[in-house]
């Protein structure tokens, strides 16, 4: 009802015209002249800003009002709700060239954070950007007034340090550090007072405030960090939260140039990371650099932080920010010890202890992402072997909580960003690819961006048929997650044993059934298991079929065409001949292997077969070297109806690579056999039969037939006459009732046109030979591509030349 009545506003908002607002804008400028602009200002500007910021496209408003606007923002006399909105305003408008704020003059903090946040809004203006920060640590530098804050100007300077970095001097950031410091190590642990009513009965004795507490109800006993509670807090408490949540950022900005200087009062010959670490243990914090003070006590905090986390909250909400709390720790823990190793001995033991406590804890399953990636930057230093904690990581998360999109995400990126760092450290990131796909496989379009990027490093030549493998039972994959689901969720009554000799009837029995449990696990499995057959997955496709309309199932199996050509591109830079070999018949043997989802069948199939051309390109020896598995598969008729492209593809390769130009092993007596195979095959599919009986064939498929069987007889010419004789003979064929019944009359003319070129072609075999069969020397060279794309024009030359033109009379 809320959602139905917010969509109505905004709707009726985007709906205002041009002259509306500016009527509209004109009450609200009189309404905000008048003596003291009350609650109808106030809801008027409510509803101006929701006008303002409801469409995509800039409103304007007229220059005089944007200038009142300012003027009331600016006004000390002006209540602050009123101040709020026209700030709101003036940014929804940004940029605005009617812009005249400054922020030199200010005094009153508030006031301040809300100009600032004004100026900040305009667009590509580091002059602005620089002026705010400028202004705002020449007000931290001093002391505030009585009712002042600086709890206001924090936001604003981390929104410079984000715009901006380099608007602010060294040593302005020093005097930021020493003050980030003392916020976060010197906040009172007394809750705040609260805010007197104003009410007639408001007692004017107010109950002296109890000490904040922790998470679980016990009192603090140790300094202030996000994780006490209280019901009221003091502006120092805030300014220690305001801290924490710009610490990471502040130190990635400023934290580490001071790290590059030598310690110009350490002791010649002693390593630095010693000195350095005597230095944030010995000496006392207030001798320190203002930088490395503000890193030794954000370090302590956060290692307070860690301590506080292990306490069991009263509050689910205190638990949720438990966890937020950890993750950020441990980032900023990560960076101060890239900033300063001394912090990694210290460090690598704690966080040791802190990934055996939350490891066993899904709810934690976020915060092992930077704990990981802080072994992955600090282990080889810290002399720790961090190999468990990467097994862990690779291993239960991605099965456990697959379908948890936001987790998925994050580690894949995770994964993405490290992928470089972990095939160098660990050998368990490529063998946990089966794992990682399952958040492809359940999260498939969100992800596919990260997984572009990321299956070049889990691909080398111990995984690559088995990723191959993986990249077409995606979808099936997909469908075995969900059933994994469902079979969890079910009452426990229900998990009761199969009987093995009962054949089940669903896909959730079946996950239980003896039959189909192995299968189950190896689809399922959490790591690379090379040596198991794939093949055993044939019954396991068919009894998932039932969901290969569902709308996840379909999504994935989108994203395999992309990833397959990916896939075979990146293959293709390190594949040797034995590999390319494997590969290509596990294309072929596959191609009868897919999930049963026609319109993924004939993506793949298209992809297919444009990579199996690839392939031969690559390593042209293998049309010799699988002489059987070709032969079987294009000697085998129903090919061309299934698979048509894959066919088409491969016989044309025969065509162009089964010669000793490119392997020096191809004999007659092979040529001879490629050539009865194929020669049956169009014999098949060309046979005139009776009408009822007569099915139609891919005409590209004819026709690269007949180009295929020309080239071998050029290549063997005691064949040309076989071959010739054939092609006289589609002129009958394609005239005959029952062919022309079933294929239009263009491809009956393409089919002719070619059988006649390439007839003729054959009545001068040396320019056959010549044209079909580059030389030796030359077969792989630019001069070898140029006569691959010169065959068509040299057919009709030949054509040209042996059929004389309509109306010509020999003399």
């Amino acid at each position: 009802m809320f959602a139905a009545a917010g969509e109505s506003f905004l709707r009726q908002a985007r709906e205002v015209q041009p002259e509306e607002l500016r009527r509209f804008a004109s009450r609200v400028a009189a309404l905000l002249q008048g003596p003291e602009p009350g609650p109808e200002a106030v809801d008027c500007l409510q509803r101006l800003h929701l006008t303002i910021a409801a469409t995509k496209y800039p409103r304007r408003l007229d220059g005089q009002f944007v200038e009142l606007l300012q003027r009331v923002l600016c006004s000390s006399k002006c209540p602050e709700q009123i101040q709020v909105l026209c700030a709101a305003i003036l940014r929804e408008m940004s940029p605005c060239n009617d812009l005249v704020l400054s922020c030199e003059e200010i005094q009153d903090t508030k006031l301040l954070s809300l100009v600032s946040s004004v100026l900040l809004a305009q667009e590509n203006k580091k002059a602005e950007v620089s002026a705010v920060g400028q202004r705002i640590v020449k007000i931290l530098e001093r002391k505030l007034p009585e009712g002042e804050s600086a709890r206001y100007l924090l936001p604003v300077l981390s929104n410079v340090i984000s715009l901006a970095p380099e608007s602010l001097t060294e040593e302005q950031t020093n005097v930021v550090s020493k003050k980030m410091a003392d916020w976060l190590r010197h906040a009172s642990i007394q809750q705040g007072v609260a805010r007197p009513s104003g009410r007639f009965f408001s007692s004017p004795r107010t109950r002296q405030p109890g000490p904040v507490t922790e998470v679980d109800g016990a009192v603090t006993t140790d300094f202030f960090t996000v994780l006490s509670v209280g019901q009221y807090y003091t502006q120092d408490q805030w300014l220690n939260m305001q801290t924490f949540s710009m610490l990471r950022n502040w130190l990635l900005c400023y934290g580490g140039e001071g790290l590059k200087t030598p310690d110009s009062d350490g002791q010649p010959g002693m390593d630095k990371s010693l000195v350095s670490m005597v230095s944030t243990t010995s000496t006392s914090s207030h001798l320190l650099p203002p930088k490395d003070h503000l890193r030794e006590k954000a370090f302590e905090y956060c290692q307070r932080l860690i301590e506080q986390s292990n306490r069991r909250p009263l509050k689910k909400e205190d638990g949720d920010l438990q966890k937020a709390c950890v993750i950020e720790a441990v980032k900023i823990m990560d960076i101060i010890c890239k900033q300063d190793s001394s912090y990694v001995y210290s460090t690598v033991p704690f966080l040791k202890i802190l990934h055996g406590r939350i490891s066993g804890d899904a709810t934690y399953a976020r915060a092992l992402l930077p704990v990981a990636q802080f072994f992955l930057n600090h282990s080889k230093m810290g002399a720790v072997d961090s190999d468990a904690i990467y097994k862990h990581l690779f291993t239960d998360i991605p099965a456990q909580l697959f379908h948890n999109p936001s987790l998925a995400f994050e580690f894949v990126q995770f994964c993405k960003d490290n992928s470089q760092l972990f095939t160098e450290a660990s050998s368990i990131f490529r063998q946990s690819f089966p794992n990682l796909f399952k958040f492809l496989a359940w999260n498939s379009p969100p992800l596919i961006s990260e997984f572009v990027d990321l299956l070049p490093f889990l691909l080398d030549s111990g995984t690559a048929t088995e990723i191959f493998h993986l990249l077409l039972d995606l979808p099936c994959l997909t469908a075995a997650l969900n059933i994994q689901l469902r079979s969890a969720a079910l009452p426990t009554s229900e998990k009761a044993a199969c009987d093995p000799a009962v054949k089940p009837a669903t896909c959730l029995e079946a996950f239980r059934h003896p039959l189909y449990k192995n299968m189950f696990q190896y689809l399922l499995r959490t790591e690379s298991a090379p040596e198991d057959a794939p093949e055993r997955l044939i019954p396991l496709r068919q009894l998932l079929g039932s969901l290969a309309s569902s709308p996840r199932v379909v999504q994935c199996a989108e994203t395999v065409p992309v990833l397959l050509e990916l896939f075979f591109r990146v293959v293709a830079e390190f594949a040797d001949g034995p590999l390319i070999n494997q590969l290509v018949v596990l294309l072929l043997q596959r191609s009868d292997q897919l999930y049963e989802i026609p319109a993924f069948k004939d993506e793949v199939y298209r992809v297919l077969s444009l990579q199996l051309v690839m392939l031969c390109k690559l390593h042209p020896a293998l049309i010799v070297e699988l002489s059987t598995e070709i032969l079987e598969f294009s000697g085998t008729v129903s090919n061309i109806q299934n698979k048509e492209a894959i066919f088409t593809h491969l016989v044309w390769a025969i065509g162009e690579y089964l010669s000793v130009s490119y392997d020096k092993r191809c004999t007659v007596e092979q040529i001879r056999q490629f050539f009865e195979t194929l020669e049956t095959v169009l014999f098949e599919i060309t046979q005139l039969r009776p009408l009822a009986n007569t099915s139609s064939y891919a005409p590209r498929a004819i026709s690269v037939l007949m180009a295929t069987l020309t080239k071998l007889a050029a290549r063997s010419q005691d064949l040309i006459p076989r071959v010739s004789l054939f092609l006289s003979k589609m002129r009958t064929f394609v005239q005959n009732p029952a062919v022309t019944s079933v294929y239009c009359e263009e491809d009956l003319e393409q089919i002719l046109t070619r059988a006649t070129e390439l007839r003729n072609l054959l009545k001068m075999p040396s320019v056959a030979q010549s044209v079909s069969t580059p030389p030796v020397d030359v077969a792989s060279t630019r001069f070898q591509r140029e006569v691959d794309d010169s065959l068509p024009f040299a057919l009709r030359i030949v054509t040209h030349l042996l059929e004389p033109a309509p109306g010509f009379m020999p003399g």
